[in-house]
């Protein structure tokens, strides 16, 4: 019965801390391959480091009370064997919720910004590679609704842009 409960417990476990992905500034997703974002360049006024709060899916709840009910009931003996099993599960429950919403925590950085027409942004995300300072000129990346904080490239401009670039569009054909 101890290596069932044993099993049980891994098992469980591993289930509860799947939610446990840290999302990185760098990482794009497979759904937003292949679509176009809106690139808005800013500067930045200031940076903070705040904790995101984990997440609470449940899983880690139905973990812990399935774990917490199948000890208590081995606990007990025949006539308290229910009581206690009810007991573990409530026990249980509660402690795989707080051990789910602490592994899915994470640290990440509030970026205080102001674009090139004045108006200001504030973007929270994960901690990258990038480490940002006031004065750091950025570009703000949105792509389905989502806005991410990258440096900003060197701007090329006058003879040091690409020879492929026309200089002007020609004007339409008159008719």
């Amino acid at each position: 019965m101890f290596k069932q409960l044993t099993l049980i417990a891994a098992v469980a476990g591993a289930v509860s801390l799947t939610g446990c992905v840290v999302a990185n500034p760098n990482t794009v997703s497979a759904y937003d391959a292949q679509r176009m974002s809106t690139v808005i360049d800013a500067t930045v006024l200031s940076v903070r480091p705040v904790t995101l709060q984990g997440r609470d899916t449940g899983v880690g709840t139905i973990s812990g009370a399935v774990i917490g009910g199948i000890a208590g009931s081995n606990v007990g003996g025949p006539r308290t064997g229910g009581i206690v099993g009810i007991a573990g599960a409530v026990v249980g429950g509660l402690i795989g919720n707080a051990v789910e919403r602490d592994a899915t925590q994470q640290q990440a950085v509030e970026i205080l910004l102001q674009l090139k027409n004045g108006d200001r942004r504030q973007v929270v995300q994960g901690i990258g590679t990038d480490a940002f300072a006031a004065g750091d000129p950025v570009i703000l990346v949105t792509t389905g609704g989502r806005t991410r904080v990258m440096r900003a490239p060197p701007v090329t401009t006058g003879s040091t842009a690409p020879n492929a670039y026309p200089t002007a569009y020609p004007a339409p054909a008159q008719q």
